[in-house]
């Protein structure tokens, strides 16, 4: 994680700077006399600001429209979970 360390009094003095630093991503642990008392983090972004990300790097393709969402394709109408069935089908089973 991206963390800077800064006292109460020179994020008093410097507020500007500090905020400039959580929107690019950093953390900011505040401290009071070398004790951390606090935590400013950057808030979150959100799905259309991840999308954009991925689209400028290129690992996807988006045409900015709003998502819609699709019904599932399959539904469990016995008692065995989906996940069950999969697992056994596979060779290798990873869970426990």
């Amino acid at each position: 994680m991206n963390e800077t360390t800064v006292g109460i009094r020179e994020l008093k003095a410097q507020i500007s700077k500090y905020m400039r630093r959580v929107k690019e991503g950093q953390t900011l642990v505040i401290t009071e006399r070398g004790k951390p008392i606090g935590r400013i983090i950057p808030a979150e972004q959100t799905l259309e600001e991840r999308m954009l990300k991925l689209v400028e790097a290129g690992l996807i393709h988006w045409n900015g429209k709003k998502l819609e969402p699709h019904a599932p394709i399959g539904i469990n109408r016995g008692d065995q979970l989906m996940s069950d069935i999969v697992s056994e089908d596979r060779e290798i089973d990873y869970l426990p």
